[in-house]
């Protein structure tokens, strides 16, 4: 295998699927294939979801930031717990660490405890982003990734990789395949946040961003398969 370690973020609204919003059963489950299946390969496997299925932090209006910011950490962690659920009734070890401490549903994180689950084969999800507000979690990703010495970030998201602009809005926006970290950033692509970027720019973790709908997307990518853009 190309990797031995990788992190796995997974956007929260590409968790609801086309409900846009809540957790889609359906989709929970081809992620849980796809992630047995590397799991199977030998591959140690960290996990981050996102919390913008149920709630995000700029939804608050004219709510406190930190309050709104914690509001998101904590619908990280229903989602947390959503996958460790459906990754456990597929016959697979499972753990969530939360970096706010939440002793009754998960363990609190804690860097040396997670590097042990992953030598034993068990899949650890880190839950509530980097713990602390103004922080999102992609910069909790690359901050995860980072700590437990993973070769590459692997960003599923709900479009199949990092485009000029929004595909969404432009409709001849063009698909980049492999761009440096300095040029997302001069560019002001949207495919992580800026912190989260230079993290890994910093500590040369490669990312790469497909679409979590595409067929064994999550698979190919962990694998080293041409997918999606990548950023190095």
């Amino acid at each position: 295998m190309k990797y031995k370690r990788v992190i796995i973020k997974i956007s929260g609204e590409a968790l609801a699927g086309e409900n846009g919003t809540g957790i889609n059963n359906d989709v929970v489950k081809q992620v849980v294939g796809q992630i047995k299946k590397v799991h199977d390969l030998g591959i140690e496997i960290g996990m981050i979801i996102g919390g913008g299925n149920f709630w995000r932090g700029r939804q608050g209006g004219d709510m406190d930031r930190t309050t709104a910011d914690h509001m998101g950490m904590l619908a990280t962690v229903i989602n947390a717990l959503a996958m460790q659920d459906a990754l456990e009734k597929s016959g697979l070890p499972t753990r969530v660490q939360t970096a706010l401490t939440i002793t009754r549903v998960a363990e609190p994180y804690i860097l040396r405890k997670a590097l042990r689950h992953l030598e034993k084969g068990r899949i650890v999800i880190f839950a509530c982003g980097t713990g602390n507000p103004y922080f999102s979690t992609d910069t909790g990703a690359a901050l995860r990734a980072a700590e437990i010495g993973a070769e590459v970030l692997l960003l599923a998201k709900n479009i199949d990789g990092v485009y000029d602009s929004d595909p969404r809005k432009n409709p001849d926006a063009k698909k980049i395949d492999e761009i440096s970290y300095i040029d997302v950033i001069k560019r002001g692509l949207n495919a992580m946040d800026t912190t989260a970027i230079s993290l890994c720019m910093e500590n040369n973790i490669n990312i790469v961003a497909f679409g979590l709908s595409e067929k064994d997307s999550i698979v190919r990518a962990a694998t080293g398969e041409k997918i999606g853009t990548l950023i190095h």
